[in-house]
């Protein structure tokens, strides 16, 4: 297996794999993130771990963050926004291999952090995050209510 960080050359590999992690964004919206993402490697990257007859197998995506973030004290803060590894590749070392390409991409730029986050209802992404040594710092579900103009 080996990591890579992802090109123009990967782009089609990391949106398909981008489209298991998100099914509800179409290709070409998944696409048109990947390509703005590429655009910016000063920003973000993303890393993609291939089997040994170069399939694409599983990606890592991070970007800076410099708004607050939630359990973080520096700024700017890495963060894993995205990570999957294919089912049939799993509990082999390849997410804590995808992690840290991410963190070596990270301290490169002066950070001191890598933040993350999972849905609360996600266990497997939780157990993962805890084996990656990543720390919990906060648990919170969020609320939207919709806004209907007043009429004049």
């Amino acid at each position: 297996m080996r990591i890579e960080r992802c090109d123009g050359a990967g782009l089609a590999d990391w949106v398909a794999l981008r489209q298991v992690l998100w099914p509800e964004g179409g290709a070409a919206e998944h696409r048109a993130e990947a390509e703005a993402l590429l655009a910016r490697p000063e920003e973000a990257v993303a890393f993609l771990a291939r089997d040994p007859a170069g399939a694409a197998i599983g990606f890592a995506e991070a970007r800076l963050r410099r708004d607050p973030v939630n359990g973080c004290a520096t700024s700017p803060v890495a963060f894993l926004e995205g990570i999957l590894v294919l089912p049939g590749w799993r509990r082999r070392g390849l997410a804590r291999a995808l992690s840290g390409a991410v963190e070596a991409w990270a301290l490169s730029l002066g950070c001191a952090e890598l933040a993350s986050d999972a849905l609360l209802d996600n266990a497997a992404s939780h157990r993962m995050h805890r084996a990656l040594r990543f720390e919990e710092t906060e648990r919170v579900v969020f609320y939207r209510k919709a806004l209907a103009p007043r009429p004049g």
